[in-house]
């Protein structure tokens, strides 16, 4: 472990983590009142009806799930190969772990999604395929973290596995244009101007950032649970 790394775990076990955390209840306050608002005050998808409110999950959470975690996961990893810093590889673990509940949430959503739109719950489609091969990616990045004890060798080859899990996410986004599928066209992140009337385009962009404290929340929460959490080991082999 890295000196700055050990200072690090010193304090935390000075300070123990606190009985709560009030980022992460602004959090679910907010995506509470997104709900609310989406249910309440935001009109309905004339063609696809009330399962259309999925949406502001369902993306929000794709977003945060595929992108944000990801690129943390990679970037971080990636700096760790070259750092050799322990914080580093503790914010790649926490954001692929955090990543592969919002990536959960998506293929469940999906699914509901699907089942209501296609009449199935799942079509092997190639939006749909490619997104749940992530979701195994970083089932495996979690199992190759507790399958290895070595903590020097289970950091680089985790952090290998992030920087690859990173290159499937522009083949994901590109699935809907360079194959015919179920899945439909992106309606925000799209060139152009956005394809949603304004009151839904503002609750979509309510849900992202309530989902967003959320993401950021959770990982801030998982990042000093392993900082502790390696404290605790260092202190034990000492």
């Amino acid at each position: 472990m890295t000196s700055v790394s050990a200072v690090e775990s010193r304090s935390t076990t000075a300070r123990p983590l606190p009985a709560v955390d009030w980022l992460l209840v602004l959090a679910v306050l907010a995506v509470g009142a997104m709900a609310v608002r989406a249910i309440l005050y935001t009109p309905a998808d004339a063609a696809l009806g009330a399962v259309q409110r999925i949406l502001y999950i369902h993306v929000p959470s794709a977003i945060l799930g595929m992108y944000v975690a990801c690129t943390i996961m990679a970037a971080c990893g990636g700096l760790f190969l070259w750092l050799k810093d322990d914080r580093l590889d503790r914010i790649s673990e926490s954001a692929a772990e955090v990543g592969f509940v919002f990536l959960t949430v998506v293929l469940a959503t999906g699914a509901i999604w699907g089942k209501s739109s296609w009449g199935t719950a799942w079509a092997w489609e190639p939006r749909l395929t490619s997104a749940l091969f992530l979701w195994f990616v970083l089932l495996s990045y979690l199992v190759l973290r507790d399958a290895i004890e070595n903590r020097d060798t289970r950091a680089r080859l985790s952090a290998v596995l992030g920087v690859l899990a990173l290159l499937l996410v522009p083949f994901i986004h590109m699935t809907v244009y360079l194959f015919r599928g179920l899945h439909p066209d992106p309606v925000v992140l799209q060139p152009g101007k956005p394809k949603m009337p304004p009151e839904m385009l503002i609750t979509w962009l309510f849900a992202v950032g309530a989902f967003a404290l959320l993401f950021f929340a959770l990982l801030r929460l998982r990042y000093r649970w392993a900082t502790a959490r390696d404290a605790r080991l260092m202190l034990e082999q000492a």
